[in-house]
């Protein structure tokens, strides 16, 4: 049985009253957020957007940025979360006009489900080869596996001339050569077991080491409901955008144009 060390969403919540905030989010972490945001009251509203905008940063930019502007029109909020990292700078240069804006210093969503941008550089040190697997990339058929190559062929097949189609998915195949196993993290969602046994197939499948990883949920908990220090989330205010910043801090905030 993995060990995992998870944080009960049935915790009492912190006694201050958390600020009224709009949530943006990636479906990834969909059944997570239902899971830590049980009694949320301060949360006035929830938006997940699909997994396949990280595909093109622009689009994820575009779509968050224009959610961001629809949201600077309410009276009602005093903040918006992003459950989202900086995703292949698909974040970067967004910002708001009235409300401030916090997100967590990740590169990606991984560092979320491992609770702290040092865990998952620390993981990274130790595993190089490793491909990462959550319930809800499995879900989306996201990751490394049979499903995914088959799925990358039939949208490849409709862009692309058929010897196209073949040098792309062996590209791909080399870009999966380069991994050796596939590490699974979990927060404790109803479907999380089910989903390893998923992960641990795609592993079978590509003569792939498997590892159910710790977890911790405390990162994704504490954006939820406004526990934020400068430590482990990026706040931007008015006026500034949020930037790539390629020291351990992972973000920065320049003045918008």
């Amino acid at each position: 049985m993995a060990c995992n060390t998870k944080l009960d969403p049935m915790i009492p919540q912190p006694t201050s009253q958390p600020p009224t905030l709009a949530l943006l989010a990636c479906s990834v972490f969909e059944k997570e957020i239902e899971l830590f945001t049980q009694d949320a009251e301060h949360l006035a509203e929830i938006r997940f957007y699909e997994m396949g905008l990280h595909d093109n940063p622009e689009n994820l930019r575009s779509t968050l940025q224009a959610e961001l502007a629809t949201l600077d029109a309410r009276t009602d909020i005093d903040a918006i979360i992003l459950a989202y990292g900086l995703c292949g700078l698909g974040t970067s240069g967004l910002h708001s006009l009235k409300h401030k804006v916090v997100i967590p210093r990740a590169h990606d969503c991984i560092t979320v489900f491992m609770g702290s941008k040092e865990a998952y550089a620390n993981h990274q040190k130790k595993c190089p080869g490793c491909y990462y697997y959550t319930p809800g990339w499995n879900r989306g058929r996201r990751v490394p596996g049979p499903e995914m190559l088959a799925a990358l062929r039939e949208r490849f097949s409709e862009q692309f001339d058929p010897e196209d189609v073949e040098f792309l998915i062996e590209t791909e195949q080399q870009q999966l050569a380069m991994h050796d196993t596939a590490s699974y993290l979990d927060l404790g969602t109803a479907d999380a077991e089910d989903e390893a046994k998923y992960a641990k197939k795609c592993a079978d499948g590509l003569g792939w080491k498997f590892e159910h990883l710790p977890s911790d949920g405390t990162l994704l908990r504490d954006l939820l409901w406004g526990n934020w220090d400068d430590e482990r989330f990026q706040t931007i205010v008015p006026g500034m955008k949020l930037c790539h910043s390629p020291d351990d801090s992972i973000m920065k905030v320049e003045a918008a144009e």
